[in-house]
């Protein structure tokens, strides 16, 4: 007998397959990342074909079959739908998405990065929140959840207001991330910190971060 199992979760990514299906990657609270099909989302007025696709947020109904898990149902709480019609805003959160299945493993508790993951997307769709600052938020609250994070670098001096924002990062819970602003300057420093990080502990190339480069 096939055993059902639901699970909370946001879409990474997904991928074609055949004519008609979809191979989908899902970051959950319950599995950490799993794949799993959707059969039939590609058909015209399929019932999984808009529950399918990246930043869909929402609860799943999965069957897990000998090889794989198979979506059966799918209740989406937010599609990010801000993020689709925003050219440079949806690259900035395919990125966050790369990150996020760059760390997340299967069976692992990942509720910290889903929690995050959701929460920085919030905060693109945030017309007050500049979108370089969410990015390094996200980057380095990313590595603080991996448990990677060293503290501020040693290597240059810093602005205080800088040194308090790395802290406040590292520090504070996902829910109060995205709950103050910097000036030009400290921003400038953060960016500069993040990049240096993210290089050090993300031993990988993203693609969307690439594309993002040439449009900022």
């Amino acid at each position: 007998m096939q055993e059902t199992i639901f699970v909370t979760g946001m879409i990474l990514r997904q991928t074609p397959i055949g004519e008609y299906d979809r191979r989908i990657c899902l970051l959950t609270k319950e599995k950490g990342k799993i794949s799993a099909f959707a059969r039939g989302a590609r058909k015209p007025g399929n019932r999984l074909s808009a529950a399918s696709i990246p930043f869909s947020f929402g609860n799943f109904r999965l069957y897990a079959g000998k090889n794989s898990y198979n979506v059966m149902d799918a209740e989406i709480q937010n599609y990010f739908e801000e993020l689709r019609i925003d050219f440079e805003g949806a690259y900035y959160g395919m990125y966050f998405a790369e990150v996020a299945d760059y760390y997340a493993r299967e069976n692992n508790d990942e509720r910290e990065l889903l929690k995050l993951l959701y929460q920085s997307l919030r905060a693109l769709c945030a017309p007050a929140l500049p979108n370089p600052l969410v990015k390094c938020i996200f980057e380095l609250k990313a590595i603080a959840v991996n448990g990677e994070y060293p503290g501020p670098p040693h290597d240059r001096p810093l602005k205080e207001a800088t040194l308090y924002s790395l802290h406040y990062i590292a520090s504070s819970s996902v829910e109060k991330l995205y709950t103050f602003s910097v000036t030009e300057e400290v921003l400038e420093e953060l960016v500069s910190v993040a990049d240096q990080y993210r290089k050090r502990f993300m031993d990988r190339e993203f693609k969307s971060l690439e594309i993002l480069k040439t449009l900022c």
